[in-house]
């Protein structure tokens, strides 16, 4: 494990690797921050309130969830132009964890800015529809997709498990209802930011318990990687070969010299390449 960036957040999130730009974009949800890292040089945009994921559209955009709405993001210009409102109407809440899926959809979660149970939800954006999945959601994380597009995964942090949710072959909407995935109660663990990589296998960060867990596609147990942060938020695959796991960390609410910073670790694993966002 190494430190990839020292920069303190006070609620690290969201990584995503550009796979055309090849660069790091990281999230400090709190500090109203964008983080992009190109060799050794940090860039930092500011917005006017909380964004906390970001799929990638082209070679100069993004599409950034704010606390209000999904926007493009131009990274040449810093400009944002609002695609679609995300419960602008309830300034309780903010968005929270979110991936592109294989279709070029992009999923989201919300959440209360006070940590209000049942307060958030889980939607996809898709063709032009922003379409709520589940509501009554706590603490949406854990949303990735399996390499061959069969299931989404996703957490709700406070139930203390990973779900699947079985995913339409033709257009990636879900199927049925969401099934238990991986039990992490009996270990008192709370899932957070995960990504899937190449195999299939789940790499889950766990808050609080200074560590990514890997878990294969039947849910077992397989290795975990411990850094020197306990609240450990969202990995992500990167670098040249996708081998690379970088991870982001929270310094809010502990005393602790590595929290917040955003660190790096060199794996045997293959990641996916992040999918691009189709608007």
């Amino acid at each position: 494990m190494t430190v990839f960036d020292p920069t303190p957040c006070k609620l690290g999130e969201g990584p995503l690797w550009h796979p055309i730009l090849n660069r790091l974009f990281w999230f400090d949800i709190l500090s109203n921050k964008l983080h992009m890292a190109h060799e050794d040089e940090v860039t930092v945009w500011d917005f006017p309130g909380h964004v906390s994921a970001a799929g990638w559209i082209d070679q100069n955009s993004l599409l950034i969830a704010s606390e209000t709405a999904l926007e493009v993001f131009d990274i040449l210009t810093g400009r944002t132009d609002r695609i679609v409102a995300l419960e602008a109407d309830n300034p309780k809440t903010r968005s929270n964890d979110g991936r592109a899926d294989p279709w070029g959809g992009f999923w989201i979660g919300t959440m209360a800015k006070d940590h209000e149970k049942h307060a958030g939800a889980i939607y996809r954006y898709y063709r032009g529809e922003l379409r709520k999945l589940l509501p009554n959601i706590s603490i949406s994380n854990a949303i990735c997709f399996a390499p061959d597009g069969s299931f989404a995964y996703f957490a709700d942090t406070p139930c203390q498990s990973i779900q699947k949710w079985q995913l339409s072959e033709a257009d990636g909407w879900p199927v049925g209802e969401p099934e238990q995935f991986v039990d992490l109660r009996p270990q008192n663990l709370n899932p957070d930011g995960a990504v899937v990589d190449a195999a299939g296998n789940i790499w889950n960060a766990q808050w609080g318990a200074h560590r990514v867990a890997v878990y294969d596609p039947e849910g077992n147990f397989l290795d975990q990687i411990t850094f020197p942060a306990s609240q450990i938020s969202c990995p992500a695959f990167g670098g040249a070969n996708l081998s690379t796991l970088f991870v982001t960390s929270a310094a809010t609410g502990v005393r602790e010299p590595l929290a917040g910073q955003t660190f790096f670790k060199a794996t045997e694993a293959l990641g996916q390449a992040e999918h691009q966002v189709i608007l």
